[in-house]
């Protein structure tokens, strides 16, 4: 879930040291955590708040020229779409993220951020109407 949440926000790149960082985090902090039954959600929030606080440091990252030889052609699409994930609204791109590439159900995803199954539902079919929406632009136009 933290993976997700990280990937649905920031560079893909600085996601695994942003991982460590939130569980150094929860591990500092377990003590202040007053209900045991509130982990999921508390874990969210500091993923959620570390990759906010990371956005705000980084510096803007350069644009890699057009011409630049590319990997795998799947690998570059699988970028693509996350790339078109990420441009969605933030409800919908945490909870497609986490079931596209985290693999979670809705009710996993649910019980682990601390949203009802019945939001994460509606985050899902609109999050993927929009990114089909997308797609299908994108393949207009491409």
């Amino acid at each position: 879930m933290v993976h997700g949440i990280l990937l649905a926000r920031v560079p893909r790149y600085d996601v695994e040291d942003l991982v460590q960082e939130v569980f150094l985090t929860v591990f500092r902090r377990i003590s202040s955590l007053r209900d045991p039954a509130a982990f999921a959600g508390w874990l969210a929030m500091i993923a959620r708040n570390r990759a906010t606080d990371f956005l705000r440091r980084e510096a803007p990252a350069e644009e890699l020229p057009e011409d630049l030889p590319s990997e795998d052609r799947s690998e570059t699409e699988a970028r693509a779409i996350l790339d078109l994930v990420r441009s969605l609204p933030e409800a919908y791109r945490e909870t497609l993220v986490l079931r596209l590439v985290e693999g979670m159900t809705g009710p996993e995803i649910a019980e682990r951020t601390g949203l009802t199954p019945g939001s994460v539902r509606v985050n899902l079919h609109r999050g993927m109407a929009q990114l089909r929406e997308l797609l299908a632009r994108r393949e207009s136009h491409g």
